[in-house]
């Protein structure tokens, strides 16, 4: 809204209003481009403080990956009871034996503890894994992996 106490009523006679040199506030000579013009440049500080995300790349894209489903030999050993009550696992020679394939999982992870007797097939197992089951009287099982090639079975 219009009001007469405006700062240009102070600045009226004085040839460049308060902006330095003749014509420094004239035209367009004064914004550094047109638009987004600049941005690398001259109006990086700009970029920095009001639009960060305006280039958009940061980081590193990761390596696609095939997500394997997982089991910890600790979570197993706690499921066993329920897993012989539902018929997914079964008593075989002295040990229980569950066929992880069967159930799903790619993997054997090694966290937790084995108080069973347990004879496990599945695709791949970790180090640990195998160990504990082992130090356990048990056997740890490699099926054909991904590629078809028959990689490990189970030694003791």
């Amino acid at each position: 809204m219009p009001h007469k106490k405006r700062k240009v009523r102070k600045k009226r006679g004085s040839r460049t209003y308060g902006y330095g040199r003749v014509g420094q506030h004239r035209g367009k000579g004064q914004r550094g481009g047109h638009g987004k013009a600049g941005l690398h440049k001259h109006k990086w500080s700009y970029i920095l403080r009001y639009e960060p995300d305006y280039f958009d790349k940061h980081g590193f894209r990761a390596r696609r990956r095939k997500d394997e489903n997982v089991i910890n030999v600790g979570d197993l050993d706690e499921q066993v009871d329920q897993l012989l009550k539902e018929k997914k696992a079964a008593k075989k020679r002295g040990g229980i034996y569950v066929d992880l394939s069967k159930m799903g999982y790619d993997k054997l992870l090694g966290s937790g503890k084995v108080t069973h007797r347990l004879i496990i097939r599945v695709a791949s197992h970790s180090k640990s894994a195998a160990e504990k089951i082992e130090e356990a009287n048990g056997k740890a099982l490699e099926t054909e992996n991904s590629r078809g090639v028959r990689s490990f079975e189970g030694k003791s």
